[in-house]
């Protein structure tokens, strides 16, 4: 039986202006009919704008229809009697777990829920360990969620629903925020709560490793359902996902890859590493010696340090920082940290959430000034008290994570201007720079004087970069700059950065809890764990130690994972290869294609 029925379900977003009269109109979900049954765990995907999320919030009741009706457990979500029971059945986990975390402690924030529900206090309490202990996080109860991680923080966020007991969950991007680690614990809870608890699962997600674990998909674009099937059907349509602009699997991907250059063998769709190690093993088992023993060298226990060549433009030498020093609450954010950022350099800088990546870049800029130790910046101390700070955010541009957020004036252009009249530019030699800059992140001249909130979230993210390379940097600085961002918006963006990197010569520092996006473009690799540097080399250096990156809640690309695999199954392929084009040559050489 269903528990989610949409029919013939549209919604349009209408824009007014101060005096309420209708400026435009977006249907953002246009006819969508489908139905969800009772504890199956479905995946929706879509590029930014396809309507997922606002097909979501219907769900919850959050939106009503413009037209056609939503059922959840057989009632109306747009009848007013109904929105209490609907939203006890149909819990909602949004993206950004401190949205809805509100608690001081812990299992106050749990137990919020089900008290606004009239439950006794007996069995909140109950529910509290119950949906804590599913979660595992009843060890952390008695803590401030504040001091969480951001695993830890959504897992908190679903336990307060999961205290609620739903019928269902809808989870919009839950894991956009989080490194490896933190986003395979949150997909592991929500499957065992639908395996074992049979709570029906909606999971809106951009990453497709996530969504091979659904029983089925559902593809939207332009607010329409374009495609729907189980994982295999979904995937096995390569062309078409990548018409609509989506990713795929990355064993799915090597597969089609390899298939498309000779290996045609491979038979129909697979979709984890383990089933393409099995398919290539029983494919072609002349290519391998069972008696080949893997090495992957992964106790070695030392630090791995780069060995780029040219002038350092960014020294940090012994930099420590601490939040709230002196204070019962003080946290050593940074211990002991010293590096160089060469001149031209495209670093990737990864870590766990928590691991003070943040805190450490907004030093580069002197946002943060270090509680003991120094940063040089072109041979010059930035700590002397006669030092330009001013010039140094001209030249070390920081784009922050959501830059969007830094938007505010009425137009682009403005927008844009603001960064080199804030360095003491002139209007003249502002609105230059400006042009060039918005010329270099390549948006077109259409926007340039509309306001910067009507564009789209690659669109708002080019003019955050564009005010940053008006002031002409030496150094880009990006934290997190496609999160949140669909495929083809985080390809945008990061083509767009590596095109700034080669023809212009500008040094990249690139924060990413993306390992794939770290393999395709970063030169070197920086690895922070509990404010120290953990690792310090190049990609296949850093990814050669997967092990030692597991440790700190990290993990190295998944084709990498797929090569060792091979590998250990006795093929001679290249077990340190990290992106698809390397892993495709290697394989293809293996087995004589």
């Amino acid at each position: 039986m269903a528990i989610i029925e949409t029919h013939n379900l549209s919604f349009d977003y209408i824009r007014r202006d101060d005096e309420g009269n209708v400026t435009g109109i977006t249907r953002a979900v246009n006819d969508v009919n489908l139905s969800v049954e009772r504890g199956e765990f479905i995946a929706i995907l879509g590029g930014n704008g396809s309507g997922k999320s606002t097909l979501a919030k219907h769900i919850n009741a959050i939106l009503y229809p413009t037209e056609g009706y939503v059922l959840v457990d057989g009632k109306r979500t747009s009848e007013e009697e109904n929105i209490w029971s609907i939203r006890q059945q149909a819990g909602m986990i949004f993206q950004n777990p401190d949205n809805q975390i509100i608690g001081s402690v812990v299992e106050e924030d749990v137990g919020f829920g089900p008290e606004n529900m009239g439950i006794p206090s007996k069995e909140i309490w109950e529910r509290v360990e119950e949906s804590l202990k599913t979660l595992g996080m009843w060890e952390y109860r008695k803590h401030s969620p504040m001091r969480l991680s951001g695993g830890q923080k959504q897992r908190v966020a679903i336990a307060g629903v999961v205290a609620m007991h739903p019928k269902c969950i809808i989870m919009d991007e839950p894991t956009a925020m989080l490194d490896p680690v933190g986003r395979k614990d949150v997909i592991r809870a929500a499957r065992a709560l639908n395996d074992v608890e049979k709570v029906t699962v909606i999971l809106i997600t951009h990453y497709m490793e996530e969504a091979i674990y659904a029983d089925r998909i559902f593809v939207m674009e332009k607010g329409e359902v374009r495609m729907a099937g189980s994982p295999k059907e979904i995937f096995s349509r390569v062309e078409e996902l990548e018409q609509l602009r989506l990713d795929i699997p990355q064993a799915t991907r090597l597969a089609y890859e390899l298939k498309k250059k000779g290996m045609d063998r491979l038979s129909g769709c697979v979709l984890s590493e383990e089933e393409l190690i099995r398919e290539i093993s029983r494919c072609y088992p002349a290519a391998y010696d069972v008696n080949t023993v893997y090495d992957a060298g992964e106790v070695s226990q030392t630090r791995i340090d780069g060995t780029d060549d040219g002038m350092p433009a960014i020294i940090l030498d012994h930099v420590d920082y601490v939040y709230n020093e002196g204070m019962p609450d003080e946290i050593k954010a940074l211990d002991d940290v010293s590096f160089e950022i060469r001149k031209g350099d495209y670093v990737g800088l990864i870590g766990h959430t928590g691991s003070g990546k943040s805190t450490l870049v907004q030093h580069l800029d002197g946002l943060l000034k270090a509680s003991s130790g120094h940063i040089y910046f072109n041979g010059e101390d930035i700590y002397d008290s006669d030092y330009d700070m001013r010039g140094l955010r001209g030249k070390v541009g920081l784009v922050f994570q959501y830059p969007e957020h830094q938007l505010f004036e009425e137009t682009v252009f403005k927008d844009v201007c603001f960064g080199p009249k804030n360095i003491g530019l002139s209007d003249k030699e502002a609105e230059l720079s400006a042009y060039a800059a918005l010329k270099a992140v390549k948006l077109p001249d259409e926007y340039y004087f509309v306001s910067p909130f009507d564009l789209s979230g690659g669109q708002k993210r080019r003019v955050a970069i564009a005010g940053v390379l008006a002031m002409k940097p030496e150094v880009l600085v990006l934290d997190e700059p496609t999160a949140g961002l669909d495929p083809e918006g985080r390809d945008e963006i990061l083509g767009l950065v590596n095109e700034l990197h080669e023809e212009q010569g500008i040094t990249i520092v690139l924060v990413s809890h993306s390992m794939e996006d770290v393999a395709e473009y970063a030169e070197r690799i920086i690895v922070m764990d509990k404010g120290r540097v953990f690792m310090n080399g190049t990609p296949r250096e850093v990814f050669y130690h997967a092990a030692r990156l597991e440790t700190i809640g990290l993990a190295a690309p998944r084709v990498t994972y797929i090569m060792r695999g091979l590998k250990r199954a006795g093929f001679n392929v290249d077990p340190s290869a990290i992106t698809i084009s390397e892993a495709t040559d290697s394989v293809l050489e293996a087995v004589d294609l």
